[in-house]
């Protein structure tokens, strides 16, 4: 059995054109299940809001379903980090996208049952499918080398748009399906949500094989044990090394423009709503950030490849220096400025967020990867939380100007650490 493995293990080292075939498609599966994944995440969180403020009666604890949404995933990143570092990412990424499934369900039956106990848990379970949607974006990158890497997670990242795009403008017909069957109009999102995080969960569990992750633990052990260290170009995608300061700067990069991006983002509708702006205008302006989050994707992705991690993890804290600025600033009255605020707010998390991906993956070794990378998800998520509850405390207490302005500060955090870390590799 043992020589059978190598023999597998060997054909690989030896063919880099079997390798390349091999990582092609992973990311073609990987982003087949993000297209399901963000259907699930963005129908579900679209009417969360709505459906408890319906089943309680009052707006106290509409933010109710956001929390449990960022706990659970909190908590499943984790999870899946975990069981994809000992089983592979096939076995923790479907698992995680069919738990959040069931939880979707859950919220239906609670839903017909007006129970709201089993509202609550069932999303926090539901947190599950959000937590592997953006774990998703790793398993791309396993079999990639370090000049691919940037660009695999953003491949997978513009297919979780198509999702996200479709999964709220499904939310009306969803809701009329529900009526039909005799189910609340609101749960009818989350029957979306179940159908497209289970559907996610199968395309992962029948067509991820062999498991990336496993292929490349393999190779790195095979190439320790027969000292071949990286002399074949087709061994340099997995990398054996750990760089701890690499981790830290990534993990940094990420968490600093998450909690910037969600602060901001989460007062803009409040602050636009009481300076007169309507619905449909807060619609138009969060549109186009949820745009800039995600469509700049394959071109960020490349810069970050060509251009270098350092380089664009620079460019996140200045251009979310300049959202804050211009959100800070900009007259109330003045849609065009708002837009452009959240455009740049968008695109510096965009940045952000592949830079610091691509870092953490640089920095560690398959052995310990999916591990590091569910504990560093943890903190994202936790790092999303945070800057949604302490961003209200912050306008209540002063005003949406110093919110963004501080936020725009804050995010100049981030060039002194990634000079720091590239000085580390000097």
């Amino acid at each position: 059995m043992s020589d059978k493995v190598n023999d597998s293990i060997e054909s690989y080292i030896d063919s880099p054109e079997k390798l390349r075939s091999l990582y092609r498609r992973v990311l073609l599966v990987v982003s087949l299940s993000q297209i399901f994944g963000g259907a699930g995440l963005a129908a579900g969180i679209t009417v969360g809001a709505l459906l408890a403020q319906q089943m309680l009666g009052t707006d106290a604890y509409a933010g109710v379903p956001s929390a449990l949404f960022t706990l659970g995933s909190a908590g499943a990143a984790l999870i899946i980090g975990k069981i994809s570092q000992r089983y592979g990412r096939r076995t923790g990424l479907s698992t995680g996208f069919i738990v959040g499934g069931l939880g979707a369900i859950g919220v239906v039956i609670a839903a017909i049952l007006n129970n709201v106990f089993l509202l609550f848990a069932s999303l926090l379970i539901y947190g599950a499918g959000t937590a592997t949607n953006l774990q998703a974006r790793y398993a791309g990158t396993d079999l990639a080398n370090n000049k691919q890497r940037a660009t695999a997670i953003s491949t997978t990242m513009v297919m979780t748009t198509f999702g996200a795009v479709a999964g709220p403008n499904l939310v009306e017909i969803m809701g009329k399906f529900a009526v039909s069957i005799g189910i609340p109009a609101l749960a009818g999102p989350f029957i979306l949500s179940a159908t497209a995080f289970i559907l996610a969960g199968l395309v992962l569990f029948i067509l991820l094989r062999p498991d990336p992750l496993d292929i490349a633990k393999r190779i790195a052990a095979y190439n320790q044990e027969n000292d071949h260290g990286n002399k074949s170009g087709s061994v340099d995608s997995v990398g054996i090394t750990i760089n701890k300061r690499g981790l830290t700067v990534g993990a940094t990069v990420m968490v600093l423009t998450q909690t910037v991006m969600v602060a901001i983002m989460t007062m803009t509708p409040v602050h636009m709503k009481h300076h007169g702006h309507g619905l449909a205008e807060v619609g138009i302006v969060i549109g186009f950030h949820i745009g800039a989050m995600y469509l700049p994707s394959l071109i960020t992705g490349i810069l970050v490849d060509k251009v270098g991690r350092t380089a664009m993890s620079i460019a996140s804290g200045i251009t979310l220096l300049f959202a804050g600025l211009l959100a800070a600033f900009a007259p109330s009255d003045s849609m065009i400025l708002l837009v452009i605020a959240l455009i740049l707010l968008g695109l510096g998390w965009n940045f952000g967020l592949i830079s610091g991906t691509a870092q953490i993956v640089d920095s560690t070794e398959p052995s310990t990867r999916a591990k590091t990378q569910g504990t560093i998800d943890v903190f994202i998520a936790l790092a999303g939380a945070s800057g949604g509850a302490l961003s209200g405390m912050v306008v209540a207490n002063t005003s949406f100007a110093t919110l963004s302005f501080s936020g725009g500060l804050l995010s100049l955090v981030l060039i002194p650490v990634v000079i720091w870390a590239h000085k580390g590799r000097s």
